[in-house]
């Protein structure tokens, strides 16, 4: 565990398998599955010890892992290829965090590794690429400055009116509304009390149309 009152994004359990499914929209089971694979003698979906049975065992650094391994499989790419990858970036860079780090990339078709300076080379043969490498993926992650590190991921569930991060410096880990740092669940649960979205609002300092928003994608998934 981390400095009391500091959360360690790299070792202190902030959510269980199945909140990271719920969060992520991956399955359970596919969860589940990647926090138990090895890639070259090491996870590429980082767990730590549970205080019980179903308590939380994913650290935040962990569910952007998962994250980011998602994403590469949404864009087409084998697992070998995002192994190979993990690998380098591992070996390079002395990090077993490698999807989780700004040092990895993607145009959709090849893995990309940033070096120094901010040079690009090919996983596998060190080309550098030739056509614009498209980062879409990773406009969800907010780096942080200190470590390179990812800091905050947004999840894109939500719309652009109403920004809803996993931070682990706010919430114990769940999902909280960027600008103000709300919980999402605080301003749902008022809202399935009764209250209209207006009142809601007004309770909790947002937008009209950042409370409706937020509540449509509850009622989305829970239909």
């Amino acid at each position: 565990m981390g400095v009391p009152g500091v959360v360690d994004k790299f070792h202190d359990p902030m959510l269980t398998p199945k909140d990271v499914a719920r969060h992520l929209e991956i399955p359970v089971s596919t969860v589940r599955y990647w926090l138990g694979e090895k890639a070259h003698g090491a996870p590429l979906v980082h767990q730590v010890p549970a205080e019980k049975r179903g308590r939380p065992s994913v650290p935040f650094i962990a569910v952007v892992e998962a994250y980011v391994l998602r994403s590469l499989r949404d864009l087409g790419l084998g697992m070998a290829k995002i192994e190979q990858a993990a690998a380098e970036i591992r070996k390079t860079f002395k990090t077993p965090y490698a999807l989780a780090t700004k040092k990895i990339t993607t145009d959709g078709v090849d893995i990309f590794v940033h070096y120094a300076g901010d040079e690009l080379a090919r996983v596998g043969d060190n080309q550098q690429p030739i056509r614009e490498i498209i980062d879409g993926y990773l406009h969800f992650i907010e780096w942080d400055t200190a470590d390179d590190f990812a800091g905050s991921l947004r999840l894109r569930q939500y719309p652009d009116v109403a920004p809803v991060i996993l931070d682990p410096r706010f919430g114990h880990g769940v999902p909280v509304i960027r600008s103000s740092k709300v919980p999402v669940d605080a301003v749902v649960d008022l809202w399935l009390a009764g209250e209209p979205f207006s009142a809601v609002a007004y309770e909790y300092g947002l937008a009209v149309d950042q409370v409706e928003a937020i509540c449509r994608v509850h009622a989305s998934h829970a239909a």
